[in-house]
């Protein structure tokens, strides 16, 4: 799914109308009825007070919409206008009419402090202030308004986006937002619902299909993609009947030290999991019984040392190398990293001390395989990248650190976010019970197998981190969330890859 910024998503408005031979307040109005719709479906007349607060713009506009068909079908609604300026949009004013044409209750004019109304943890409010073309802080008494509606402890639904927040650009005022329970969005997700700066604002997210031209959004290219099933499934490679191990190429996982050999284990099992043809290991000797023993699939080459890397020497027909995992960063690692990354051309995939070395002997850097995969938590990145004031200084700084040294940045997050130069993939799987300790370990182990099994690097990112939290999304509802382990991924990534193709099961409509 492509994600627009505001200036897109107003041409598609534009071309749609043209092209559709539309008004503006035509599409208003079928934007408005589709999430009255969903209203409706939800509630099922229920008459709890409804509460719609609007804007002047065209966000209002939906709002008024809205209201006026949650009125014609009984429900007990109450409208607002925040009159936060003396100019109304068209589309606006056509609306208002049309509602004060339905009731003697008009909407009530909010001016001030003074105007605003009471508000309770049992109101149902629509948060129609702000839509997508905000960018600039909000008036004081607005901002007011914003924190008197999340102090009510209300469920609040919002139209589009959450008032107060910016789409293209940082938000300001993190205090002035709403604070939604479940926003419906128009045709596209935004990139703001996505980053740990401002996802928590948004709560459930349902997109909604208004109709938009769908040659312009076909044709107007993004450089931001929301992942989900569908963009996944057009990632995977099939496989031949008449294929063989060695179709499927060698990964070689290096890492481990006294006391961390089984991050290393992780990385090897969820390797072999991920369906590379053979994976070799590279450890100190403190760990040949214990990887040997766990994965009897792999081959494991040892050390001299017993207790870090201190001599890597292994075979030379890898396909592709993982690197890091419970490594540390000794002197002498560090070392034989540096010399690892000298003879080795073909992309490798580096994570968790490996970063840490990066970040401690910069010009290492120069030395990283083009288009390897490089997997920071937010601390590692940092380290990396440098320190940023917003998710949005956060990606640009990524995106220069990419092209600067042409590899692939897998950005972990509760949505985590692949960067390569100037384009974003977004992953949609996933959940908090991933935070644990080895989750990390074996994504890394999964990229090195995708590599190795010949996918694009840019592409075992994008589609090595979906299935990575599809995993976690499948294993979770078996363990809930505070019982999650990292070797719960791997058990459940073989089910990850078969619900990558399962149909999901029509629902019953109710005769």
């Amino acid at each position: 799914m492509k994600l627009f910024t505001a200036k897109q998503l107003h041409e598609a408005d534009q071309l749609t109308i043209k092209n559709q031979s539309l008004t503006s307040t035509e599409l208003m109005e079928r934007a408005g009825t589709l999430v009255f719709n969903q209203i409706h479906q939800r509630i099922q007349g229920a008459q709890m007070e409804i509460k719609i607060f609007c804007g002047i713009g065209n966000n209002g506009g939906d709002g008024l919409v809205i209201a006026r068909h949650l009125l014609e079908h009984g429900y007990n609604v109450k409208a607002f206008v925040v009159n936060y300026s003396d100019k109304r949009s068209k589309d606006f004013l056509i609306n208002y009419d049309r509602y004060k044409e339905l009731t003697n209750k008009w909407p009530e004019l909010l001016k001030s402090e003074d105007d605003f109304p009471e508000l309770t943890h049992n109101d149902f409010i629509v948060d129609a202030i702000f839509g997508i073309g905000l960018n600039r802080p909000l008036v004081p008494w607005v901002a007011n308004l914003v924190k008197h509606i999340n102090a009510s402890r209300a469920f609040t639904l919002a139209i589009d986006v959450p008032s107060g927040l910016f789409v293209d650009e940082a938000t300001k005022s993190l205090d002035e937002v709403i604070k939604a329970n479940f926003t419906i969005a128009f045709q596209s997700a935004k990139l703001p619902f996505f980053l740990a700066d401002t996802g928590a604002f948004v709560g459930d997210l349902d997109v909604i299909d208004i109709g938009l031209d769908r040659q312009f959004l076909m044709e107007t290219p993004s450089q931001m993609q929301l992942i989900n099933k569908a963009e996944a499934q057009q990632l995977y490679k099939p496989r031949h009947k008449f294929s063989h191990k060695g179709t499927f190429g060698h990964a070689l996982i290096i890492g481990g030290s006294y006391g961390k050999i089984g991050a290393t284990v992780l990385a090897t099992k969820a390797c072999l999991k991920s369906g590379v043809g053979m994976v070799s290991a590279f450890i100190p000797r403190c760990g040949y019984q214990v990887l040997q023993t766990s994965v009897p699939e792999a081959m494991v080459f040892t050390d001299a040392s017993d207790y870090e890397l201190t001599d890597i020497d292994c075979p030379t027909d890898m396909t592709v190398i993982g690197f890091g995992i419970g490594a540390g960063t000794s002197d002498n690692t560090i070392q034989e990293f540096e010399r690892l990354l000298e003879k080795t051309e073909r992309p490798m995939v580096i994570d968790a001390d490996g970063i840490n070395m990066l970040s401690k002997k910069n010009d290492l850097l120069q030395h990283i395989p083009k288009k390897s995969i490089l997997t920071p938590h937010p601390k590692e990145l940092k380290r990396l990248i440098g320190e940023w004031n917003d998710d949005f200084e956060m990606l640009s700084k990524a995106k220069s650190f990419s092209k600067k040294h042409d590899v692939i940045l897998v950005c972990k997050n509760a949505h985590t976010i692949s960067v390569y130069h100037d384009d974003i993939y977004i992953n949609n799987t996933g959940n908090q019970g991933m935070a644990t300790a080895g989750s990390g370990d074996t994504l890394t182990g999964m990229l090195s197998g995708l590599i190795a099994q010949d996918y694009d690097p840019v592409v075992a990112a994008v589609f090595g981190v979906y299935l990575h939290g599809a995993a976690g999304d499948i294993a979770v509802n078996r363990t809930g969330f505070q019982s999650l382990t990292a070797s719960d991924l791997i058990d459940t990534l073989g089910m990850a890859y078969i619900d990558l193709f399962q149909q999901e099961a029509p629902q019953q409509q109710d005769a």
